[in-house]
């Protein structure tokens, strides 16, 4: 090798080796230069002000803990008694919580020390620990209250609303009424409301006490009961579960159905004709290219809400998917199987039949099982748009914005209904196509 020849070959390592330091440092600088873009592109700073741990804290609680509402309405006087403020968690007439005294003056006791009292005339008396006694007047629209101008960040108050949040209770005073929420702990009514006979019984009494209703027996009473239970809707969520099941059952196996064939057209070692596997090819990439949100709005549109609406829309984008998946199996078939039915004298589709379809079957089936387990997530969230399934129960409730309870218990239902379609999968897998032990 020549003096030159070794120039050369320097000149070319130095050039590697410089190549190779600019890259060791652009890669760190671009991932810094991006990390700063995503600082300033989602405005992370103003995040960060915005961010509000204490109400994070509150719905926290709230996913645990229920309120009871002692309501006086200021112009008639009336006084109710109603679990998270609704109607069907009413008290009824002559009952109300122990926490609650008095006729002609009601006190609640909100407990450490904190009690408000519903005074005649819509005049209220609040006591607070540590804070001077504060009282409120109701003239129509107007409050007049003896608060300081300079009040703590617990208290907000104008002419026409007065709102104080106490680590026992909040109260919140308007000129039309006066509401006092007390929070405890678990999810009240979800076994029995109220009005039936077996709230507040133990499960001894209810199985082997004497009978509380004289027209049904304990267990098929409480057992009734807390089907229609109108507060949780026990009924209702059940239903909405097998709505959001079925979803994802016949849109994955509609779009197994559709998609089989399909391949067969996609698949170069059984469709010579390059135009019809191009544009079946072209026809996977459309429906699987559109997400099946987006589907379900086009379809909503077109054939109203509900839940075949969410099947169809699974249905379409998993055509798309399956398709592809499915066409790839069928180029990767051994030919010596197929081969050997062919020398039995089997026709076209009897080679398919027992020469390919066997050999794709497990692939096939693991696919299909998987996708099944994932659609029943997308399921939920289809259904809420669509109107359907235990996702529009979901959506609805966060809606609300107060029943967070029930939100918790959805979720949980959800993740529940998740473990078990991914168990039936599993269990389907083995029994269909083996595993190992």
């Amino acid at each position: 090798m020549t003096a030159t020849d070794l120039s050369l070959v320097k000149h070319e390592a130095d050039k590697l080796f410089q190549r190779k330091r600019l890259i060791r440092f652009a890669i760190p600088a671009v991932i810094a230069v991006y990390l700063v873009y995503i600082v300033f592109a989602f405005d992370l700073p103003g995040l960060a002000q915005r961010a509000n741990l204490d109400n994070a804290v509150t719905l926290a609680s709230d996913s645990w803990s229920h309120k009871v509402h002692v309501t006086r309405d200021n112009r008639s006087g009336n006084i109710t008694y109603a679990v998270e403020g609704e109607r069907k968690g009413t008290y009824p007439e002559g009952q109300r919580p122990h926490w609650v005294s008095g006729d002609e003056v009601v006190t609640i006791d909100l407990g450490g020390d904190h009690i408000v009292r519903y005074l005649p005339e819509n005049r209220t008396e609040i006591e607070i620990p540590g804070f001077p006694l504060i009282t409120v007047q109701a003239e129509g629209r107007a409050l007049i209250s003896n608060l300081p101008e300079d009040l703590p960040d617990w208290i907000s108050a104008s002419d026409r609303r007065i709102g104080i949040t106490t680590p026992e209770g909040r109260i919140t005073l308007t000129g039309a009424r006066t509401e006092v929420f007390n929070y405890f702990p678990g999810w009240e009514l979800f076994w029995f409301t109220l009005d039936s006979p077996y709230h507040g019984q133990s499960f001894a009494t209810i199985l082997i006490g004497e009978r509380l209703d004289p027209d049904r027996s304990n267990i098929s009473g409480a057992v009734s009961d807390w089907w229609n239970n109108a507060m949780w809707r026990h009924k209702d969520v059940a239903w909405a579960i097998g709505e959001t099941i079925l979803m994802a059952f016949l849109g994955t196996m509609g779009a197994a159905i559709l998609a089989l064939p399909l391949a067969f057209l996609a698949a170069k070692r059984f469709s010579p004709v390059m135009l019809l596997r191009a544009a079946t090819r072209r026809l996977f990439d459309f429906v699987r290219g559109v997400d099946a949100l987006i589907w379900t709005v086009v379809l909503a549109r077109a054939f109203g809400p509900g839940p075949l609406t969410g099947a169809l829309a699974i249905l379409i984008t998993d055509t798309g998917t399956f398709g592809k998946i499915f066409s790839e199996a069928l180029e990767n078939v051994d030919d010596k199987q197929i081969e050997g039915v062919t020398s039995t004298g089997a026709k076209p589709l009897q080679r398919y039949r027992f020469g390919v379809i066997p050999q794709v079957v497990p692939v096939l089936l693991a696919q299909i099982l998987y996708f099944l387990e994932s659609n029943t997530r997308s399921a939920t969230i289809i259904g809420a748009i669509t109107g359907g399934g235990i996702g529009l129960m979901l959506t609805q409730a966060i809606q609300t914005q107060k029943d967070w309870e029930e939100v918790a218990y959805y979720i949980i239902l959800i993740i529940v209904m998740v473990m078990f379609m991914d168990w039936v999968s599993g269990w389907l897998r083995g029994k269909l196509i083996g595993g190992k032990e």
